[in-house]
């Protein structure tokens, strides 16, 4: 083979996600093949097929290496049947955890499948990757190899300059393979064991990242949190050197140590970021996913993570589970809604190749895609309609709430003890009428829409204005149509008389100095004495009103701040609005 150029292709979910893939790929054929001339190749599953595939075909390398999964895999199949095409002698890989469904597609197709990570490999794969003899199948697993380690994937100029790889991306680190837990949907249940670096050398490989200063690393850890003492020792470490840099971390809901919630207390605003793999809250179903959750401790840790206010929660269920009925799902939601996360993905289930929920599909009455990502279409508790309705209802959630578009809403809902399912069920008929999921879903068509849900109402009124003060510490510097009345004062004219009424000085907001800026950047409307007593328990304000400042509030959502002012008699400062609200 006179061309030695070997190319490493990543496609990836969007362009600031990174491929780790890649990166673990460049280190291991530098070390065993370093004869070889590497390139990485990132890309996105929306490029131009056609743009991609002559981007990979110039220059006529002597192997392509494709790393596929779930997302991506189609792609990955389109690209290897075009260069097939057009470059025959070339070598052709395919590895991740898709590569065997897409030899399995490709079966008129040259092509090599490695099933296995890079690490365990044999040095027969390099040295025929470089002399263009490869096999046509490789298996291998890292919990066989005889010295167990995955190096360092990353160096500094992966970092450096605009057209680095990493550069403006999230940066992917594990610091350890496996998962202690084996649910019956998850690829890493198919082998068993857990592998932890040792916690100092995961210190200096974060310290390497860090000089960087990425805006955000992501642990790939599939249970994070499953040894609590080297949890606190890679924590401790991050709040000392971590900087401005955001950490997410998948942990376990039942796994939290009372060292932990102590240390989380001091934690910056937004500097950790959780992701909390619930599923279902319905006992039967967890088990029959050997999903060994402690429900009381997980509800219990969910609670108190919510009240710090520090850390953001993603909390996950699954739609389409073994046993799973419409009414699980229900109690799911209406578990997980009132543990107050900020963000609830209701994904369906995947039902993926060599897992046992892919094993027992028949046993469950499962009928999933045909092609990626193998959604669950049907089962024996969820009939294909009922099934579609929740994802729909799902879909729905996705754009009303994962966003922090309407936190207030909810946190009053909660409070009030709202059915919150039965209010998305009504939601929803209200959305597929108007033909919201056509639409592009901004702030105010969903204020529109949840205005058609509250006419009549007792609470009208009340929940009008938590939309209002949503909308207004979002930071938008207008009143949508939607939410502006017909009578009454502009806040314009509430603008004037604040001015006009209030001291030369309120301590607190503005001096003699700042008075004019202050006015003229700030928003003001006049509010019910009902809404100022839930954003503000401690006052009892006579003729409120919600002034929204030109600045964050500096809490874990980015609002603008909002104070509230008394304008009977002369205008005062009433008091801070809380950002929990």
């Amino acid at each position: 083979m006179k061309n030695k150029t070997i190319k490493l292709v990543g496609i990836n979910g969007r362009y600031t996600h990174s491929c780790l893939a890649l990166f673990y790929l460049r280190g291991e054929l530098e070390r065993r093949a370093p004869q070889l001339d590497l390139e990485l190749c990132q890309f996105t599953i929306n490029d131009n097929h056609f743009e991609t595939l002559l981007r990979l075909a110039s220059g006529e390398p002597s192997a392509i290496l494709f790393s596929a999964v779930i997302w991506n895999s189609d792609r990955v199949e389109r690209l290897i049947i075009d260069l097939r095409r057009i470059l025959p002698q070339t070598l052709l890989v395919v590895g991740g955890p898709q590569a065997e469904v897409v030899g399995g597609n490709l079966p008129g197709i040259r092509l090599t499948v490695v099933k296995g990570e890079v690490e365990a490999l044999p040095d027969a794969f390099f040295s025929g990757l470089a002399e263009g003899t490869l096999k046509e199948r490789y298996e291998v697993s890292f919990f066989k190899m005889s010295g167990r380690d995955f190096a360092f994937p990353y160096r500094d100029e992966d970092f450096i300059g605009d057209d680095a790889p990493l550069a403006n991306r999230h940066v992917y680190y594990e610091s350890s393979k496996g998962c202690p837990f084996r649910c019956s949907y998850c690829l890493s249940s198919v082998e068993t064991g857990v592998y932890h670096k040792d916690v100092q050398r995961v210190k200096e490989e974060l310290r390497a990242i860090l000089r960087h200063q990425p805006k955000i690393i992501r642990f790939i850890d599939r249970t994070f949190n499953d040894i609590p003492e080297r949890v606190m020792g890679i924590w401790r470490f991050l709040k000392e050197e971590g900087g401005e840099t955001c950490f997410h971390f998948e942990m376990a809901p039942d796994r939290f140590t009372e060292e932990m919630f102590t240390f989380l207390e001091d934690v910056p605003v937004g500097r950790f970021q959780f992701e909390v793999g619930i599923q279902s809250t319905d006992q039967q179903v967890l088990d029959a996913v050997h999903r060994t959750t402690a429900g009381k401790a997980m509800r219990e840790n969910i609670f108190r993570l919510s009240a710090m206010g520090r850390i953001h929660l993603h909390l996950d269920l699954i739609l389409g589970l073994p046993f799973g009925t419409r009414e699980s799902f229900a109690r799911s939601f209406r578990d997980v809604f009132a543990m107050g996360g900020h963000y609830i993905q209701m994904g369906l289930l995947k039902v993926l190749p060599d897992t046992e929920m892919a094993r027992r599909a028949l046993e469950y009455g499962m009928v999933c895609t045909a092609e990626t990502p193998y959604a669950v279409l049907r089962t024996r508790w969820l009939p294909a309609a009922e099934l579609a309705s929740l994802y729909w209802y799902s879909e729905l959630v996705e754009k009303f709430m994962n966003n922090r578009c309407f936190s207030a809403l909810w946190s009053w809902l909660r409070r009030t003890g709202e059915d919150i399912y039965l209010f998305f069920e009504r939601l929803l008929e209200i959305c597929r009428k108007e033909g919201f999921f056509s639409l592009a879903a901004t702030h105010e068509l969903m204020c529109e829409q949840l205005l058609r849900l509250f006419a009549g109402r007792a609470d009208e009124t009340l929940l009008r204005e938590l939309l209002l003060f949503d909308w207004l510490r979002c930071g938008h510097r207008f009143l949508p149509k939607c939410l502006t009345e017909e009578t009454g004062e502009t806040p314009g004219e509430t603008r004037s008389f604040c001015q006009q009424s209030a001291a030369e000085e309120i301590d607190g907001l503005y001096d003699r100095r700042g008075r004019g800026r202050f006015f003229r950047k700030a928003f003001f409307v006049r509010i019910s004495p009902q809404l100022s007593r839930i954003l503000c328990d401690e006052y009892s304000l006579h003729q409120p009103v919600l002034c929204v400042l030109a600045e964050h509030d500096g809490g874990l959502q980015g609002w603008n701040r909002v104070v509230l002012l008394e304008t009977e008699g002369e205008t005062d400062y009433a008091g801070e609005v809380a950002g929990g609200v």
